[in-house]
């Protein structure tokens, strides 16, 4: 029961429910979501622990960034996620998409190397 109320718990917040939308299409790096949310990396991070907590999405790590994508293994988390792709309106996070979009026209691969990072990440 504890695990049913963990994955309640996660999608009873608007800004998660924004990240699992993003998310519909595909695999993102926490820095598109920090630019299409609008919000300070740490922000993020911590919406995307509760979310990756109840087990909704899976991550990787790549250089210094990680990668969140919806977990799609679990029949009942992938009927809940499709019902939230479903009942948010895209109107919803128009906002959202277009700083999403905004960001990955400007967005460069990672660089090779040590402790890679997208040129578009790094301040400075």
């Amino acid at each position: 029961m504890k695990d049913l109320a963990t994955i309640f718990k996660a999608l009873s917040d608007e800004t998660r429910l924004r990240i699992i939308k993003l998310l519909e299409h595909g695999e993102l790096c926490v820095c598109d979501l920090v630019a299409a949310l609008d919000m300070v990396q740490p922000k993020v991070s911590f919406h995307l622990r509760a979310l990756k907590k109840a087990r909704l999405l899976q991550d990787r790590k790549e250089g210094k960034w990680m990668h969140y994508r919806i977990d799609d293994t679990d029949m009942f988390k992938r009927f809940l996620v499709l019902s939230v792709h479903e009942k948010i309106n895209d109107e919803v996070l128009k906002d959202d998409k277009k700083r999403l979009e905004e960001f990955m026209k400007n967005k460069t691969e990672c660089l090779p190397g040590e402790g890679a990072t997208c040129k578009s990440c790094v301040k400075g």
